[in-house]
């Protein structure tokens, strides 16, 4: 199934239940008033979800018009949001860019740090930017919601924990994060409010798409109207879904409503080389980091400049059929 939260004038918005052309929706809010309440009972309320996207799709009870433009983040605010690294192709790059080995342990032992959870921004809302020295990035990211998660869990159990999926823009301040880093305690003025995509999908609803708790399926990028990345999230990745929710859940309880993300999308070309962009014929790439090393790695700097107001940014996944399957993250940068 397919659930959104749209903007009701509430801090939490109002859980509906979306079809899954993303055409039309219906309220749910005599099952669970929020999708945080419905996590927090998922065992007993996703059934009764269930049952009313299956009416939903055969349109038997009263539908309204579903706007991705009226859509909050599905969880407009969450108790945990942590993002891992599991694509180390884009570790690999930055590290060679510095003229660096990536440390042994990235391969087995998953970057992750936690990040700002208390408001996230709508899919279709601008990105606000108090200066553009800060260097301001996209990031085009997988994430999923799970339930309560007992701390501990393998990777086999907690694959289990996974409810639901969605895109993300992890937002980030390229240039604030060398400093940051440097004090030894990790992202926090680097790493603004995030952007969620306009619906968050229950994994059965992608099909063979969905496998070894990774999408299988290309995350379309386009930065200023323009195609940006191509990047297949099953592919190249170190560790999946399920091994994160694992690692995160090493020496902590984790609450139903938390957010895991899996860090920038990122492939190497079919020779192992790093990816080429897609006006090339590439795969392009799902950050503007990503170029920016790539550059400093053949041409000794970078060219591509980071966003600046004005700049647009847009994330989707479509299937098969060429159909969207989660709405599109559609923002532009302005002058905070």
């Amino acid at each position: 199934m397919k659930l959104a939260t749209l903007n009701d004038g509430t801090r939490d918005g109002k859980l509906v239940v979306v079809s899954k052309d993303l055409t039309r929706y219906c309220a749910a809010d005599n099952i669970a008033p929020t999708l945080q309440a419905a996590l927090d009972n998922w065992d007993r309320v996703a059934p009764e979800l269930e049952v009313l996207a299956r009416d939903v799709e055969h349109e038997v009870v009263p539908c309204e018009r579903f706007h991705e433009r009226e859509a909050m983040s599905p969880l407009p605010r969450a108790y945990q949001w942590a993002d891992g690294s599991a694509y180390i192709n884009h570790v690999e790059l930055v590290r060679k860019a510095r003229d660096s080995e990536v440390p042994e342990s990235f391969y087995h032992d998953p970057l992750m740090y936690q990040g700002g959870s208390d408001s996230f921004l709508a899919p279709r809302e601008d990105i606000p930017l108090g200066d553009i020295a800060w260097g301001c990035d996209m990031e085009g990211e997988v994430a999923c919601i799970t339930d309560d998660v007992p701390m501990g869990v393998s990777a086999e159990e907690a694959a289990g924990h996974i409810k639901l999926l969605m895109l993300v823009n992890d937002v980030s301040l390229r240039g604030l994060i060398p400093g940051e880093l440097a004090k030894g305690f990790g992202f926090f003025q680097s790493k603004p409010a995030s952007a969620f995509s306009p619906v968050a999908i229950t994994p059965d609803e992608l099909g063979e798409a969905w496998a070894d708790c990774l999408i299988h399926l290309p995350l379309m990028v386009d930065y200023n109207g323009q195609p940006f990345g191509r990047a297949n999230a099953g592919v190249d990745a170190t560790f999946n879904l399920a091994q994160l929710v694992a690692h995160a859940a090493k020496t902590r309880n984790l609450c139903a409503g938390t957010i895991i993300g899996t860090g920038t999308i990122s492939n190497k070309r079919a020779d192992g080389g790093p990816g080429k962009p897609v006006s090339e014929g590439g795969l392009g790439y799902s950050c503007i980091a990503e170029i920016r090393m790539i550059e400093t790695i053949y041409d000794g700097a970078p060219k591509t400049r980071f966003m600046h107001p004005g700049d647009t940014v847009r994330i989707e996944m479509r299937d098969d059929h060429n159909h969207s399957i989660f709405g599109a993250i559609e923002q532009k940068v302005v002058q905070a």
